[in-house]
């Protein structure tokens, strides 16, 4: 057996590991609050989460990169194009139907909704 210093000798493994992570403020208090209702700590979640990363032997979500029309669509949208108003339900689904007929603002829509002039 080699050399085992001193610190080490007779000592026993800690029964706990420290995890750190860096996530946005408002994540974070978002998640807790969310975690709180459940009865869960912070400690508990991730516990539970690294469970299943073992039990399942993968990661416990699906995860999918979007493909090119999803990664196209998904950037014109972004920058505002192609997109459609409508401003009731009816208006909606008219838009939905034909996306080449844009229906006309009703005055009884702009109303309701208190959409802005």
């Amino acid at each position: 057996m080699g050399y085992i210093p001193p610190i080490y000798q007779g000592a026993k493994m800690a029964k706990t590991a420290m995890i750190r992570a860096r996530v946005e403020p408002k994540l974070k208090d978002l998640a807790e609050e969310v975690l709180q209702r459940l009865g869960l700590t912070p400690t508990t979640a991730i516990t539970l989460f690294y469970t299943q990363i073992v039990a399942h032997r993968c990661f416990p979500y699906q995860l999918h990169t979007p493909n090119a029309e999803t990664r196209r669509t998904i950037r014109d949208a972004r920058a505002g194009r192609g997109l459609s108003k409508a401003y009731s339900v009816d208006e909606l689904f008219e838009v939905l139907k034909a996306p080449e007929t844009r229906p006309k603002r009703s005055k009884v829509a702009r109303r309701k909704l208190k959409v802005p002039r």
